[in-house]
C-alpha cells in the first residue's frame, strides 16, 4: 500500500506485455483482473460522482468561487484546437483507408440529434442514470439534491459530507489494486491482438497519436501559461503520469474519475470545483475524441477523392468538437459520431461504418491514447482555472507526489 503506484503500474506492464508476447495462449485466462479492476472502478464512479458533487452543493457557501464557468470555457476552448490540430496535420499529412462497399449502413444522427439527446439526458430518472453511469444527468439531481440538502440540520449535512469521505476512501483502495488490473489488460490486447494488426495503419495511427502528443505537450502547456505565467511542464508530466498512464490502460474516462478525484486532492484544489469539473470533463472534454472523428474523417474524404477546403474543415473542426462533446465517456465512444461528420462531405452511411470498423482495429493504440489526452487533460485544465499566477504551481506537483 505504500509503495509508488506508478512503479507498480510499470511493472504489471512490463510482465503483461512479455507474457503477451511469450504466451499469448494464457492471455484469456488472466483477462478477469482486468474486468475486475475496469468494472470496480466504473461501478463506484457513479456512486462517487453523486456524492461528492451533492456533497459540495450541500455546503457550499454564497459567495465561494467554484470557477466552473471559466473551466467550461477552456473545456470547449481545448476540444476546438484539437480540432484545428487535427485538420492541419491530415493536410499536411495525407492519409487513406482500405475501404470497400458494404452492404448496409444505420441512420446517423444530425448534430441536432447530438445535441436534443445529450440535453433529454439530463432528465432522465436519477436511478436510472446511476446504475447506466449517466454522467450529465447525476451532476443535475447532485446539485437539485444538494440545494435541497442546504435547508436540512447541520447532523444531515455531516452525514452527506462523510458518506463522499467514505466512498472515496473505497476508490483509493480500489486505484492501488490498478497494477494488478493493468496486468491483465496489457496481457490480454497483446495476447489477443498483438502488434500486427497495426501494422497496415501506420500512417493514420501517426497522424492519430501525432496530433494527440501535440496537443498534450504543446496546446495544453499553452493554455496552462497563456494563464498561469509559469512553467506548465511540471503540472503537464505529473497529470500524464498519473492520469494518463491508467487511462491509457482503462480505456475510459468514466472509470478514470476517481483517479482523477484523487489527484485534485492531492494537488489541495478546491473539492467545491474538481468534485463538479472532473466528472463533467469526463463528458465534455474531448480532445482526444475531437481529433479522431476529424482525423479518420478526412482520411475517408482522401480515400474517395473528394476535395475539402478550408471553409469545410473550419466547418469540420466546429461539428467535431460539439460531436466530442456528446462522446460517451466509455471505450470506443468516439468512433460511433464518425458517421456524422463523414456525412458533412456526402459520405455514404455504409463507407462512414467502415471507417469506425477501422477505429475498433486501430483501438488498441488510438483509443487508449485518446482517453488518457482525455482524461489527463481534465485535471490540467481544472488546475488551471482554478489556480493563479501568484500560486506556486510547481511546488503544488512537488507536494502532490510526495503525498
Amino acid at each position: 500500500m505504500k509503495s509508488s503506484l506508478i512503479l507498480l503500474i510499470c511493472i504489471g506492464m512490463v510482465l503483461g506485455v512479455f507474457l503477451g508476447v511469450v504466451a499469448p495462449s494464457y492471455a484469456g485466462s488472466f483477462s478477469l483482473l482486468g474486468d475486475l479492476f475496469v468494472g470496480a472502478l466504473k461501478a463506484i464512479a457513479p456512486v462517487l460522482v453523486f456524492t461528492l458533487v451533492c456533497a459540495s452543493v450541500t455546503n457550499h457557501e454564497k459567495g465561494t468561487e467554484t470557477k466552473i464557468k471559466p473551466l467550461i470555457v477552456l473545456y470547449l476552448v481545448s476540444t476546438f484546437a484539437a480540432a484545428l490540430i487535427a485538420v492541419i496535420a491530415s493536410f499536411m499529412f495525407p492519409t487513406t483507408l482500405q475501404l470497400q462497399a458494404a452492404e448496409a449502413g444505420e441512420a446517423v444522427q444530425t448534430v441536432s440529434q447530438v445535441l436534443k439527446n445529450l440535453v433529454v439526458q439530463v432528465v432522465t430518472n436519477p436511478i436510472t442514470a446511476l446504475s447506466q453511469a449517466n454522467y450529465i444527468s447525476l451532476i443535475f439531481w447532485a446539485v437539485a439534491f444538494g440545494f435541497g440538502f442546504q435547508h436540512c440540520s447541520d447532523t444531515t449535512k455531516k452525514f452527506i459530507i462523510d458518506l463522499g469521505h467514505t466512498v472515496s476512501d473505497v476508490v483509493r483502495m480500489i486505484v492501488r489494486c490498478a497494477p494488478f488490473g493493468i496486468f491483465g489488460l496489457v496481457y490480454t490486447v497483446v495476447g489477443e491482438f498483438g502488434i500486427d494488426v497495426l501494422v497496415g495503419y501506420v500512417r493514420v495511427l501517426a497522424v492519430l497519436l501525432g496530433s494527440m502528443f501535440f496537443v498534450a505537450f504543446i496546446v495544453n502547456p499553452i493554455i496552462v501559461y497563456a494563464k498561469l505565467r509559469q512553467n506548465p511542464y511540471p503540472l503537464i508530466w505529473f497529470c500524464i503520469k498519473n492520469s494518463g498512464v491508467t487511462a491509457f490502460f482503462t480505456r475510459s474516462s468514466a472509470a478514470n474519475i476517481p483517479v482523477n478525484m484523487d489527484l485534485c486532492r492531492r494537488l489541495s484544489l478546491p473539492e467545491s470545483t474538481y468534485s463538479i469539473s472532473i466528472p463533467l470533463g469526463a463528458t465534455i472534454n474531448m480532445a482526444g475524441a475531437a481529433i479522431t472523428i476529424t482525423v479518420l474523417t478526412l482520411a475517408a474524404a482522401t480515400t474517395l477523392g473528394i476535395q475539402v477546403n478550408l471553409l469545410d474543415a473550419l466547418l469540420l473542426s466546429v461539428v467535431a468538437s460539439l460531436c466530442a462533446c456528446g462522446a460517451s465517456g466509455i471505450a470506443g465512444g468516439s468512433l460511433m459520431l464518425i458517421p456524422l461528420a463523414c456525412s458533412l462531405f456526402g459520405i455514404s452511411n455504409d463507407i462512414a461504418f467502415q471507417v469506425v470498423g477501422v477505429g475498433f482495429i486501430i483501438g488498441v493504440l488510438q483509443d487508449s491514447t485518446e482517453t488518457a489526452l482525455n482524461s489527463s487533460t481534465d485535471v490540467v485544465l481544472t488546475a488551471t482555472a482554478v489556480l493563479t499566477p501568484l500560486d506556486d504551481v510547481t511546488a503544488r506537483v512537488h507536494a502532490a507526489v510526495e503525498n
